[in-house]
């Protein structure tokens, strides 16, 4: 059997624009694939929920754009996961209309493209949990049941290769696919190849986020792997670039709960034996996978619901006492929130102070925070069912901080300094209230496949 060839030229698509000369250098070796994610959980909840997007429209055309004009000029299956952000219905069909459009602009013949949706509703995950399915919660979360159903907005099943797969045996030469495994993108052609779970899922996973398994860092370029079983070797594309035994397992580990695990809705992939080397100056070498079946296939799903309107002040303090005493000044402007507007667990308002310069990245997971800090910005932030309410919840959760009633002070001289004076208006806030997995005995149980002619030609010709 020949090495099957995929090209990469980003780990998200849409997100910032892609690197185009690397990507046309891959396309100069001739790639069987050209894949690529456009989707992540790192955009937080908000996406999802809102049904909406993290990447501007014009960056995910023009990745679309660049990658589908070459896919078709060489005659290979172009495959997108996790389409606009989320992989919600609405992120599949903005994406199939952008394929239109694209093909119109450009005259492109004819090609078959797939869509496959992969948004699940709450009436048919409460159907299930009445029957007695157990829809168990992930990382230490309770099961699902008809309370967190009740809190949540959208859903979405994160699909493994197998219809990506079954796509790809029906003659598609493009597919556009709803929520993803990142790694199950370029498993489904490997596995129609012939090779392993174990070789296709693990070269998934060491491709999936593009340049990011490569050194110096460089996001957005292009990578482009070589694969046969147990043989997985992938190039660096940017000519200062190059991809190496270290790089490589970096990773491998990179976003695991296990760093040698790699779980998908059949199994997981074990890498805890496998073995990096250097195969030419530009390109590692890895082997050593092994898959681990699942007893019965476990879809993954992610769900997101509405928490409230959020209202954003910034608040700068330079005056030691002050930062010395910072968390005083909170409790202080926290207690008197709650005077005026009741308690927050029985009223239905939050307030977060995020202290930059302290721990306003980490928080209470702050390691080494500093003894004196010089200067700390202060993001308040509220969230509160009613708008109205939020922004002068926030109002005063940040003027609170200049009254603060501290031992030593004798006036609000210096105390602190607003960047500007209004509150500024949020996007709505979300939470996550689905990580769960939903057991099934048909891993393409929970996803629609259908399939569209797009004819460029016909589309630019009137």
């Amino acid at each position: 059997m020949r090495d099957i060839t995929i090209l990469c030229p980003t780990g998200h698509l849409g997100f910032t624009p892609l690197e185009k000369a690397s990507f046309l250098a891959g396309c100069e070796l001739k790639p069987d694939f050209v894949i690529a994610d456009s989707g992540s959980c790192d955009i937080g909840p908000y996406p999802l929920g809102a049904d909406g997007q993290a990447s501007p429209p014009a960056w995910q055309r023009h990745d679309l754009e660049v990658m589908l004009v070459e896919a078709r000029r060489l005659g290979v299956p172009m495959i997108i996961g996790s389409a606009s952000d989320t992989g919600t219905d609405r992120g599949v069909d903005q994406f199939a209309a952008l394929m239109h459009d694209i093909a119109a602009e450009h005259g492109l013949a004819p090609f078959r493209m797939a869509t496959i949706h992969s948004e699940q509703t709450r009436a048919s995950l409460l159907a299930r949990l009445e029957a007695g399915t157990t829809i168990a919660g992930l990382d230490g979360r309770p099961d699902a049941d008809a309370a967190l159903l009740g809190r949540t907005d959208r859903i979405v099943a994160v699909m493994g290769a197998e219809p990506i797969a079954a796509a790809l045996r029906d003659g598609a030469d493009v597919v556009i696919a709803g929520r993803s495994s990142d790694c199950a993108l370029f498993a489904a052609p490997l596995l129609n190849a012939g090779l392993s779970p174990a070789t296709a899922y693990y070269a998934g996973k060491l491709m999936e986020c593009a340049s990011f398994c490569c050194e110096p860092f460089m996001g957005k370029e292009s990578i482009f792997g070589r694969i046969a079983e147990d043989d997985i070797r992938i190039t660096a594309m940017h000519p200062g670039q190059r991809c190496t035994p270290a790089s490589l397992a970096g990773h491998a580990m990179y976003e695991r709960r296990d760093p040698y695990r790699e779980y998908v809705a059949s199994g997981y992939v074990d890498m805890s034996h496998c073995r990096y080397e250097q195969h030419d100056e530009k390109t590692a070498r890895a082997t050593g996978a092994v898959f681990v079946p699942a007893p019965r296939p476990q879809v993954k799903l992610e769900g997101a619901g509405k928490v409230g309107e959020r209202r954003l002040a910034i608040v700068g303090i330079r005056d030691p006492y002050t930062i010395e005493n910072i968390d005083k000044a909170m409790a202080w402007a926290r207690a008197r929130l709650s005077e005026r507007f009741g308690a927050p667990e029985t009223s239905g308002w939050t307030v977060h102070y995020h202290v930059y310069g302290r721990d306003g990245v980490m928080g209470p997971l702050e390691p080494t925070p500093p003894l004196r800090p010089h200067e700390l910005g202060i993001v308040v932030e509220t969230v509160c069912l009613d708008g109205k309410r939020a922004e002068e919840i926030c109002a005063l959760a940040a003027r609170n901080l200049f009254y603060a009633r501290l031992a030593e002070v004798k006036g609000t001289a210096g105390a602190a300094a607003l960047m500007a004076d209004e509150v500024l208006i949020g996007k709505p806030g979300y939470e996550w209230t689905l990580n769960h997995v939903l057991p099934v005995d048909d891993p393409m149980s929970l996803f629609t496949t259908r399939f569209h002619t797009v004819d460029g030609r016909a589309q630019k010709a009137a």
